[in-house]
């Protein structure tokens, strides 16, 4: 093997994985919206615990309401369907949509205990 096909099978200016996504996960402002939801949640006493799934073209944040049991909710950021649907969904414990968009307030609101509240 020649050096001339050596140039020619790395090139350095396109890095190796171009045609890969990377790891999908929530942003910093993402966690935090959802974090500060959830400690509403628990420090009312519904939410105990919550998990966190790392899927190859997903990410979920699951809320339980005792350890041992299905996730009441999940909140799913799924960036392949950002130009679609919207890249994020809350999904209820049987699985179907509950809110679905392509910014994560907007969605979380369907979980805002308030919203509920009969004056």
């Amino acid at each position: 093997m020649s050096i001339q096909d050596l140039s020619g099978a790395f090139n350095a200016s396109q890095p190796q994985n171009a045609g890969k996504p990377g790891p999908v996960f929530f942003e910093r402002k993402e966690l935090e919206l959802i974090l500060r939801l959830y400690g509403q949640h628990v420090a009312s006493g519904e939410w105990r615990d919550y998990a966190i799934d790392q899927l190859a073209d997903a990410v979920a944040f699951n809320i339980f309401r005792r350890s041992n049991e299905a996730p009441l909710y999940r909140i799913e950021k799924r960036p392949s369907l950002a130009r679609k649907q919207g890249a994020f969904a809350v999904f209820n414990q049987v699985g179907l949509i509950l809110k679905r968009g392509r910014e994560l307030g907007p969605v979380l609101a369907v979980l805002d205990k308030r919203r509920f509240d009969v004056l």
